[in-house]
């Protein structure tokens, strides 16, 4: 029996790679395409400012990855980072023109990546494995 971690490292791998594929033709990869996602889902959530550091915990990585994820973004011309006018400490993250509502396209991809990964699965099991996946988010998020 294969373990669970390797499952999820095989599905996770061909997730990305899918997702990579697709974020390719925009000149991204996966990893770039999700933070940029994220930054667009934000601003359409109407969130004021967003900062690195709300990036950070949103995609659970460190300050130095982010970094390096926001300044390739930066210099692609996909968002803008200037100085915050309520903490000059932080800088204001927000996306330019040419990726504002992205998210919408990223939530097609992924529905699409999803279902094609998952073809042979009853709508019923595709809900259940989404109720079981947000389950385990919200034990690694109480952590």
């Amino acid at each position: 029996m294969m373990p669970f971690g390797l499952k999820i490292a095989i599905i996770n791998r061909a997730f990305r790679r899918k997702l990579d594929e697709k974020a390719g033709t925009l000149g991204l990869t996966s990893v770039q395409l999700r933070v940029l996602g994220s930054i667009s889902r934000l601003e359409a959530s109407g969130e004021e400012e967003i900062h690195q550091n709300d990036l950070e915990r949103i995609e659970h990585v460190t300050h130095p990855a982010m970094t390096k994820l926001l300044q390739r973004l930066e210099s692609k011309g996909f968002i803008r980072c200037v100085p915050s006018e309520k903490d000059r400490r932080y800088k204001k993250i927000t996306c330019t023109e040419q990726s504002a509502e992205i998210y919408k396209m990223i939530l097609a991809q992924d529905e699409e990546v999803f279902a094609e990964l998952c073809r042979n699965l009853t709508a019923g099991q595709k809900e259940e494995l989404m109720q079981l996946a947000d389950l385990i988010l919200k034990n690694i998020d109480s952590e």
